[in-house]
């Protein structure tokens, strides 16, 4: 059951260090003719939310208490 207990402090860390670092992704807008081509590209951060956050934190929290009992 060690195996539990490290991957509840696994999802732990992911659910903290999710409430903190944006997610960045980047969409690209234009056209193509021929050899040329004209667009724009934006970048935008996400930051996860929080309840999806708090589910992991829960989760990992949980699984570490159930992996240190057995």
């Amino acid at each position: 059951m060690k195996a539990l207990f490290w991957i509840g402090l696994a999802a732990l860390s992911l659910g903290l260090v999710s409430l903190v670092v944006p997610i960045p992704s980047k969409e690209r807008e234009g056209f193509r003719v021929g050899g040329v081509s004209i667009g724009v590209e934006t970048q935008h951060e996400e930051k996860v939310s929080p309840l999806v956050s708090a589910v992991m934190i829960l989760g990992g929290a949980g699984m570490m208490i159930a992996g240190k009992r057995s």
